[in-house]
């Protein structure tokens, strides 16, 4: 069974910036894509990012976009989402998930495309 595990949540101060890590181990598919989700309390977990196994291509959330970016070091097993410019808006748990394809799509994929998940790191931004 493909196993994730999320790391580099913290509390971060208004257009800071931070890293998270997705750790994959266990079964590894030979392609799979990965999602982030985040899911900030009182709301519906919402799909912000997806990046392809090769890494060359990835699809964002309007939300994020222009502010987050994907990227994967399939050597280390490791994707990475770089945000800058963090708002408050964006404080929640930060989830990856994984999926057996090669390719996101133009879209994010719902989380249900998904069955693989980490349990979550927390980011918040304030001041």
């Amino acid at each position: 069974q493909l196993q994730l595990v999320e790391s580099g949540g913290r509390n971060v101060q208004p257009g800071g910036s931070l890293r998270l890590s997705c750790k994959a181990s266990g079964v590894i598919p030979d392609d799979y894509i990965i999602g982030w989700f985040r899911q900030a309390p009182g709301k519906e977990r919402e799909g912000i990012s997806c990046i392809d196994h090769s890494g060359y291509g990835a699809v964002y959330s309007d939300s994020v976009i222009g502010r987050f970016t994907a990227s994967r070091d399939n050597s280390r097993h490791t994707t990475y989402l770089h945000m800058r410019n963090l708002k408050p808006e964006d404080t929640a748990v930060y989830y990856c998930a994984a999926d057996g394809v090669p390719r996101c799509g133009t879209v994010v994929p719902t989380s249900n495309w998904f069955g693989d998940w980490g349990q979550g790191t927390q980011v918040s931004v304030s001041a």
